[in-house]
């Protein structure tokens, strides 16, 4: 008969605790979106003035200035108008501009393919240079932290900066690339790869960096596990002790990292767009902060928050599923 392997007494089985951190997880990214969405808010109040103001002609009276702000629902409590946001949010609509009276779905989704194309660039670049550049750092950590220090600094310069070298580099001395990133109309980004060269540099480069310089940890960590010694005290080659007995540990931080990213990216992106001239939902969230179009500010801001809580979530799942830790015999 095959032996059986009884659980231990209060022992939680593995898909059971599996599902329950899961739908933890979710509760938790739920609860977050919702805390983001109104420091979003707050965030928005604060700005001077507003659409009504931005709106009317120079020199109107206070009267024309406060029926604008009635006809835009700008008149009523912040409380009440931060409730009638989140309901609308919670079931898909995203309002209507402050500016032009578009739906502010229709002004995302028209601007949206172009960031994903410089942010997926940008990511598809990132991702192997961040995961190369941490095995550097984490496996140098024994003669010191001036690999991660070196990361860290570099990650620590300005998005304005390295795109100002970038440019500087590809386009003005070697004339390699376009010095701007402006698309012909309804021409996506992809049939005029060149034009996404200097602004998918300048956003991949510090956030491999940065993302190197938070898994130079789990890397040092991964290589000080018993299994990765004995694994090379067996003579494994270098290739299948990183490959089999690293890269499993280092999967749900990677994750994480590439989440946290994500968002991050989607809010250089606003540096790097304007910049280039490149039509994107930062060019477009730069426009609205200007005519205090609180509306598309707001979306843009709580699209860029789910991409991060979306992809942590993501993280956990893989976390539970993949981290060797967890498997039983």
């Amino acid at each position: 008969m095959t032996p059986t392997h009884a659980a231990p007494p209060g022992a939680v089985p593995r898909t059971r605790g599996t599902g329950r951190a899961l739908l933890l997880a979710s509760a938790r990214a739920l609860l977050l979106l919702v805390a983001v969405s109104a420091a979003v808010f707050a965030a928005t109040e604060l700005l001077p003035g507003d659409a009504a103001q931005l709106r009317a002609v120079p020199g109107a009276q206070q009267e024309e200035v406060q029926r604008l702000r009635e006809e835009l629902g700008l008149d009523a409590p912040a409380w009440q108008r931060y409730a009638a946001w989140a309901g609308s949010l919670a079931t898909g609509d995203l309002g209507v501009s402050l500016v032009n009276g578009r739906p502010v779905a229709d002004a995302l989704l028209q601007r949206l393919p172009a960031t994903l194309a410089l942010v997926g660039g940008a990511l598809l670049l990132a991702a192997p240079a961040m995961l190369a550049l941490g095995w550097w750092a984490g496996s140098a950590r024994r003669g010191g932290g001036a690999p991660t220090a070196l990361l860290t600094g570099g990650a620590a310069l300005p998005s304005a900066v390295v795109a100002s070298g970038l440019a500087a580099l590809l386009s003005g001395a070697l004339g390699l690339v376009p010095p701007v990133s402006l698309l012909p109309p309804g021409r996506p980004p992809t049939e005029s790869p060149e034009l996404l060269v200097l602004p998918v540099l300048s956003l991949a480069l510090p956030t491999a960096l940065f993302g190197a310089s938070l898994l130079s940890g789990a890397v040092a960590d991964a290589l000080r596990r018993p299994h990765v010694a004995d694994s090379r005290r067996r003579g494994s080659p270098a290739w299948r002790v990183a490959a089999v007995d690293v890269l499993p540990f280092l999967l749900a931080p990677l994750t994480r990292v590439l989440a946290v990213s994500a968002g991050g990216l989607v809010a250089a992106a606003t540096v790097v767009e304007t910049l280039f001239g490149y039509p994107g939902l930062g060019s477009l969230l730069v426009a609205s902060l200007a005519s205090r179009d609180l509306p598309v500010v707001q979306a843009t801001a709580v699209l860029a928050a789910a991409v991060v809580l979306a992809g942590l979530l993501v993280a956990d799942a893989v976390a539970a599923v993949a981290d060797p830790r967890g498997r039983t015999p």
